[in-house]
């Protein structure tokens, strides 16, 4: 079965599908096929299929097959996903056309300079090179011979299988998001009693020459806490008669970005502290004129912290950033008047962090339904713009209700941007949760294998494994769509189906190294001969 693995994931890396284009269909077609050869789909050719995504200007679509064990009537299910896009390749400059040609591209790389690490596995022979090998192309084949292998033996294979190889995970989720509600279709139809979904995205050491195997049950989630900056402009050669909104945003970067205070933690994992994602001011030519407005906002990582919870934490720091810089402005104003022998008086600047929400009920109670149609028109004109992303679209609408707002003194509204991925804590409350712990635990110690590995609670990468689940608080969706502007309009998000899974999740990958780098790397024993066995045994046991 390795040796079948490693054929297809060579095959699957071989076709390019760089995420945000129509290649990524490319590898959806390949799937579809190599499924269709089966004898199993032979058989039930209406058990695959594909499910397009969602409002998609590229028409990409994800693939969706299901096995059905013959063995009894249970009707017990496991889901399997997979994301067959990429990340670009132009960082593998003038080798480019052999970014996804593992055989070739180690040859290449054998004649170039690289760090010592990468030529060290590169002589080992142990690794194989290129864009997708390893996030996540062998994962796919995995999985997709996992399912072949039990579809060979169905009448002996008591439970179901869901497999989903989705597009655009890379992205903004839009294949996952697309199956999401036919998992739920499909639940109903079958009568299916879902225990967990299985993914093997990849998994790599977490620190310097860490060489354990980690599996872990559950997942990080994500939010982008967003901060709109008014300021007050003023002559650059007066500047403090103003209030620099760029002087805010950096206080706020400053407070906030790699700050381990804000890290979320449970059980001893925490995740990673925010960092910036972007950060400019919104001016939109040269001048003198000092910047009215600025806008940042952070990836913020969660485990046990809920949107609200969040959106508290956020505004606190970005008023304790606010206060400083009033605090320090006026120091340095005292010290001008001094040196130039001006008489000084305190700056006027107080510090004011407001949510969104709260911006949109100031400006609500002031023009009444006038707020409303602004934003509804301003909906329509910018979902007419298909060059206007998530992200701008949130911020438009911000700065469309800020701009209707008589008090034009210097304010920080916080809002979050999309995308929003809920984390997943599998803590073994729940008859489900504690039969995936159970089951996991069980399935690595017993693993006949060489390696050290070990068991953890939350996948720390991004991934489509969030959306298995969403908060059931009522306080945690309230603010989450409250305070992201353009929440079912321009972003979508399935949150009655994500609360309707609800279910643990479980991510046992392959091992290497350097994924989203042009050094991407797989190792093989690992990969082909142990992973495998693991999600087999784990799929197995889960059914018992």
């Amino acid at each position: 079965m390795n040796e079948r693995i490693e054929k297809l994931t060579l095959e699957l890396t071989n076709i390019r599908g760089i995420v945000g284009t129509k290649e990524e269909n490319n590898v959806a077609e390949k799937v579809y096929e190599k499924f269709m050869e089966m004898d199993y789909f032979r058989k039930y050719p209406q058990y695959v299929k594909y499910v397009d995504a969602i409002d998609d200007p590229l028409g990409r679509k994800s693939v969706m097959a299901m096995v059905k064990g013959e063995k009894g009537s249970n009707n017990k299910t496991v889901i399997l996903i997979g994301h067959i896009d990429t990340v670009g390749i132009s960082d593998y400059g003038d080798l480019k056309e052999y970014a996804t040609k593992p055989l070739e591209l180690g040859e290449k790389f054998k004649e170039r300079p690289l760090s010592e690490d990468v030529v060290k596995d590169l002589k080992s022979g142990e690794y194989l090179f290129g864009r997708g090998i390893f996030d996540m192309k062998c994962g796919v084949a995995t999985l997709m011979t996992l399912v072949e292998e039990i579809s060979d033996d169905v009448e002996n294979f008591e439970g179901n299988i869901v497999f989903a190889a989705v597009c655009d995970e890379e992205g903004n989720s839009g294949g996952m998001l697309s199956v999401v509600p036919e998992l739920v279709k499909l639940k109903e139809k079958e009568n299916f009693e879902y225990l967990a979904v299985l993914d093997t995205d990849y998994s790599a050491p977490r620190y310097e020459n860490d060489n354990t195997r980690y599996v872990y049950v559950g997942t990080v989630g994500k939010l982008m806490p967003t901060f709109y900056i008014v300021g007050a402009e003023t002559h650059g050669g007066d500047p403090f008669k103003g209030i620099d909104p760029n002087l805010i945003s950096s206080a706020i970067t400053s407070e906030i970005d790699f700050n381990t205070k804000y890290c979320d933690e449970a059980e001893g994992e925490v995740t990673v502290p925010p960092i910036t994602l972007r950060q400019q001011d919104l001016k939109p030519e040269y001048s003198v004129q000092t910047a009215k407005t600025s806008h940042l906002y952070f990836n913020y990582g969660t485990h046990i912290s809920t949107p609200d919870e969040v959106m508290e934490k956020v505004v606190k720091g970005a008023d304790l950033a606010f206060q400083n810089v009033i605090d320090n402005l006026n120091k340095e104003y005292k010290k001008y008047c001094d040196l130039n022998k001006f008489l000084y008086e305190k700056l006027p600047w107080k510090s004011r962090v407001m949510s969104y929400d709260e911006l949109y009920k100031k400006v609500k109670e002031e023009r009444g339904e006038e707020v409303d149609k602004l934003i509804e028109d301003l909906n329509k004109e910018l979902l007419a713009n298909p060059n206007v992303d998530d992200r701008e679209f949130a911020l438009k609408i911000v700065e469309g209700v800020h701009n209707m707002w008589s008090d034009k003194d210097p304010v920080v509204v916080v809002f979050f941007s999309p995308p929003y991925y809920p984390h997943i804590y599998v803590e073994g409350k729940s008859k489900l949760e504690e039969n995936l712990l159970n089951v996991v635990k069980k399935t690595v110690k017993n693993i006949d294998s060489n390696y050290d590995i070990k068991v953890k609670k939350f996948y720390p990468y991004i991934s489509d494994l969030s959306y298995a689940a969403a908060p059931r608080e009522k306080e945690a969706i309230e603010s989450l769509k409250n305070n992201m502007p353009g929440f079912g309009v321009k972003y979508k998000l399935p949150i009655k189906d994500l609360q309707e899974l609800n279910l643990p999740v479980v991510n046992i990958g392959p091992f290497g190294k350097d994924a989203h780098k042009f050094t991407e790397r797989l190792e093989k024993d690992y990969s082909f001969n142990v992973a495998p066995k693991l999600v087999y045994n784990t799929i197995i046991n889960l059914f018992k």
